[in-house]
């Protein structure tokens, strides 16, 4: 199955535009979180020929400005687009979906959301000491299962096992997305990497709010199995 990466803080080449947040579309037709620019996200998009009307969907991991900003854009120009959400998200967000004609969804629960594409529904997270409700996307194929996270404020290892758990996993293909390790030192996130080779973690991609330690950590130890994710990469899962 294939990930495009079309919003992130590193880009293959200055052609593509750069920022805060994340953003991918996954299988051609299910977007994952949008971004924090806009303009940003629509010259990725132009640039890797993406047509906004094939997205039948818009699965956003928590209520963050950096993975929320292209939303608004897409839904003014494709109406009545699936969006799901959080239960907990803010009452401003789910106000603005409905306002601009999205559908919204609030996920509370594991679901199959289309063929091989699963959300997470709501995990409770923290941020700066406040609840941060978040969900991840699960992608179930041939090679496995892989989870794409947009910041893990519930803690990466704490989503992985919520994933092991509901589907009885014993491994998983690749777990990549932001894993929020900025502000941890390296034997945390040492730590961190056990955990995941512990849990057969084939394939590892921090990036976005994991930080540049962690991005070294994980290359370091997964060598030929670490995922460099930037925007205007495709990636085979």
């Amino acid at each position: 199955m294939k990930v495009e990466i079309l919003f992130n803080d590193q880009a293959i080449n200055s052609t593509f535009s750069d920022g805060c947040g994340f953003s991918c579309l996954v299988n051609n037709h299910i977007l994952f979180d949008t971004g924090g620019n806009p303009e940003s996200l629509f010259n990725n998009i132009k640039i890797m020929g993406i047509n906004i009307t094939g997205i039948e969907a818009i699965v956003i991991s928590h209520d963050h400005w950096d993975h929320t900003e292209g939303l608004w854009e897409i839904l003014k120009i494709k109406k009545g687009l699936k969006i799901y959400a959080c239960p907990h998200f803010s009452q401003k967000f789910k106000d603005k979906v409905k306002a601009l004609r999205g559908i919204l969804i609030e996920q509370d629960k594991p679901e199959e959301i289309t063929r091989g594409i699963f959300v997470t529904g709501e995990i409770s997270g923290v941020y700066k000491g406040e609840s941060m409700p978040e969900q991840s996307l699960v992608v179930r194929t041939e090679r496995g299962f892989s989870v794409i996270t947009g910041c893990s404020h519930p803690g990466i290892i704490n989503i992985l096992e919520k994933v092991k758990s509901f589907f009885s996993l014993q491994e998983f293909y690749s777990v990549f997305g932001g894993f929020h390790l900025h502000d941890k030192n390296e034997n945390d996130i040492n730590n961190i990497v056990v955990k995941f080779k512990e849990m057969n973690v084939e394939k590892a991609g921090p990036t976005h709010c994991s930080g540049k330690t962690t991005e070294e950590i994980f290359a370091k130890k997964y060598m030929n199995n670490f995922i460099s994710v930037r925007v205007g990469q495709i990636l085979n899962i």
